[in-house]
């Protein structure tokens, strides 16, 4: 199998509110939209937004179609403490305010108005020697 694309779709109320938060916060930018739909695209992310209206006649399978809950959107970043800083700033929901595990993973958590969670993450050296390489 040769992959040379990848993508999450989430299913929300409002795409247009989640495509914009995405824009303005994370830097993606529209690919393609269309009425109930929108594609956004990062050239760092690893991977496109898509954004679904909860409901839509042709998302398949059915059994698919409910709101993005469980989920967390998860980037990789190089300066987790100046991200935190700048989007606290911009207005970001935050949900978990930055916290670093025993293991090495200093993360924390924001909320967009459809209540999709994205989690930022740098990894850091363990604090608990159990858990250094």
């Amino acid at each position: 199998m040769r992959i040379t694309e990848s993508a999450i779709s989430l299913n929300v109320t409002d795409v247009e509110a989640s495509a914009a938060w995405a824009k303005r916060f994370l830097g993606f930018t529209e690919s393609m939209s269309a009425e109930g739909f929108c594609a956004l695209s990062h050239p760092e992310a690893g991977f496109s937004l898509i954004y679904l209206t909860t409901g839509l006649p042709t998302f398949k399978p059915e059994s698919a179609a409910g709101h993005a809950t469980g989920l967390l959107v998860v980037f990789t970043v190089d300066d987790i403490d100046t991200d935190y800083a700048r989007l606290q700033a911009d207005g970001v929901e935050v949900i978990t305010p930055v916290e670093t595990e025993p293991w090495g993973e200093r993360y924390f958590q924001m909320a967009d108005p459809n209540g999709v969670v994205y989690q930022l993450v740098q990894w850091v050296e363990p604090t608990d020697p159990q858990y250094a390489g």
